[in-house]
């Protein structure tokens, strides 16, 4: 089983992912957990050892911690974790600061869910 974290501060994403995923997670290929905030996410992937989530799909804009300091964060705590920034703005500022910083994917809202799970599906069969 494969687990990947969803790190943003709007809640309805949970929902959504969970609705897009539902035949991935009840056949058992995929767990999916959620946390609203970048502290949130380091605290959960901070109380496994070895972290379990192999995936961080993270929101750029945040309040607190930014996508992109949680993206630094993980990449020197938990360099085998592959992260993907999601940003409603397509803008190449934050592009290319991310992929520099080690993202795997840089994908805009709305999150196009195919390209997210042939995404997914390149992690899973790594």
């Amino acid at each position: 089983m494969t687990k990947i974290l969803i790190v943003d501060d709007e809640r309805d994403v949970e929902l959504l992912f969970r609705q897009k995923f539902r035949k991935e997670v009840r056949s058992g290929l995929l767990e999916l957990a959620f946390a609203f905030s970048g502290d949130e996410a380091l605290k959960l992937l901070d109380s496994e050892h070895p972290p379990e989530v192999v995936y961080v799909f993270s929101d750029i804009n945040m309040p607190g911690m930014t996508g992109l300091e949680l993206l630094d964060r993980v990449k020197s705590q938990f360099p085998a974790i592959n992260v993907s920034m999601i940003s409603a703005y397509g803008d190449t500022e934050n592009f290319k600061k991310a992929m520099e910083s080690g993202a795997k994917e840089f994908f805009t809202k709305p999150i196009d869910f195919d390209s997210l799970r042939k995404e997914i599906g390149r992690v899973i069969n790594q």
